[in-house]
């Protein structure tokens, strides 16, 4: 007997034809006979270079034999034949036929996907994406074949499991990297969330429950943005970047005022002891450090901004802190510095506000026409030449 199936994996599509034993895989696999004119028909098949020629061997084959398992060969066969064409449509329509007649057929849900990410729709993309969650899941809580000792069926369970390890790992990535380039910030953060929900168990879950947040406050939503930013810091309390965003967030929300500084203050305490992760460079660990470390002496400044008083004079202290720290973003380091001029402004330190303020207007950011209507009250921008002097 051979043993015929079709499997996926991150760099590309493998039809493997195995002998004897059975490989492990999720789904069904089809025995066909050695000699047989199925099989014969199949030698050929395989021997074919994907194009028209192959598709006219599959057609007789399912002409002569596709009923029953060798329909669900031949129309994985088609899925895989016609994604080296690079002809998506077929790839789904046949792929729709194979989950109809099998529908735990995981190599061909992630051959699904792959056509997916190749043409780019991320709608479709999502959909087979899930269909392979779905089966992963229904997979694990499969009980123990009758006849099978239960100890036994966990540990086959396991290996099975880990031979797809790899293609669920790229399903994975191919749907969050998908998310992540949604232009439209209330699009990507619907994806992020199908995405959390699709994989809650996913390496890149906490990433995506992040970018959520992330996303949802640059659609202007704040509801959605508080609600997903609270929901990960009840799960972990030290999570930076969420810290980072209510800090962000409360600085200029005086009933929040105390909330926000708390925030910052102990995302600084956490920075100040955290370690890079092996998997990032020196630089841009630096970097990110920096900048968060930046995102929250600029917080604490508007906090103290907002209570006023003595604060004032300490929370220019911590707009300069956070200045050199979040150069390296154009959108923060704006924001900081406008934050900084209208606090200068506001004490009266008008030489050193125009400064700040000019910078500021020269940045291509939301806060250059806030800067130039202020310094449009006080004396307007200073001269190129003097744009260089520091404010002390």
């Amino acid at each position: 007997m051979r043993r015929f199936m079709v499997c996926a994996a991150m760099c590309g599509i493998l039809l493997t034809v195995a002998a004897a034993s059975a490989t492990a895989q999720i789904g069904k696999s089809v025995s066909v006979a050695a000699g047989t004119p199925e099989d014969k028909a199949l030698t050929d098949i395989y021997a074919a270079t994907d194009g028209p020629d192959k598709v006219a061997l599959l057609d007789k084959f399912m002409a002569d034999y596709g009923k029953g398992d060798l329909e669900l060969l031949g129309d994985q066969l088609y899925v895989q034949s016609y994604l080296a064409q690079k002809n998506y449509a077929k790839v789904y329509e046949y792929g729709d036929k194979v989950l109809a007649l099998d529908p735990d057929n995981f190599s061909t849900a992630v051959i699904m996907v792959h056509a997916a990410e190749e043409q780019g729709d991320t709608a479709k993309l999502f959909d087979a994406g899930e269909k392979v969650a779905a089966i992963v899941t229904r997979y694990k809580a499969v009980p123990a074949p009758e006849g099978t000792a239960a100890d036994t069926w966990t540990a086959q369970r396991q290996v099975v499991l880990k031979t797809v390890e790899g293609d669920l790992g790229y399903v994975q990535y191919a749907l969050l990297n998908a998310a992540y380039k949604t232009s439209n910030a209330a699009a990507r953060a619907a994806l992020l969330e199908r995405y959390a929900a699709t994989f809650p168990d996913s390496t890149y879950t906490v990433s995506a429950r992040e970018q959520t947040a992330i996303a949802y406050q640059q659609a202007l939503n704040a509801p959605k943005m508080l609600a997903a930013a609270q929901s990960l810091l009840a799960s972990n309390p030290d999570d930076i970047s969420m810290l980072i965003l209510l800090a962000d967030t409360w600085c200029n929300d005086t009933a929040h005022l105390d909330k926000a500084a708390a925030n910052a203050q102990h995302a600084l305490d956490l920075l100040a002891q955290a370690k890079k992760p092996d998997n990032v460079d020196d630089a841009q660990w630096q970097k990110q450090v920096a900048l968060q470390k930046g995102l929250a002496y600029s917080s604490l400044g508007e906090v103290n901004v907002n209570k006023g008083g003595t604060r004032t004079a300490q929370a220019i202290d911590q707009f300069k802190q956070a200045s050199p720290l979040l150069k390296s973003d154009t959108f923060s380091y704006a924001q900081n510095q406008y934050r900084l001029g209208f606090t200068l402004a506001k004490m009266q330190r008008i030489p050193e506000a125009r400064v700040v303020l000019t910078e500021v207007v020269g940045l291509d950011s939301p806060y250059k026409s806030r800067a130039l209507d202020t310094l449009n009250k006080i004396g307007g921008p200073v001269s190129s030449g003097k744009t260089s002097k520091k404010s002390s």
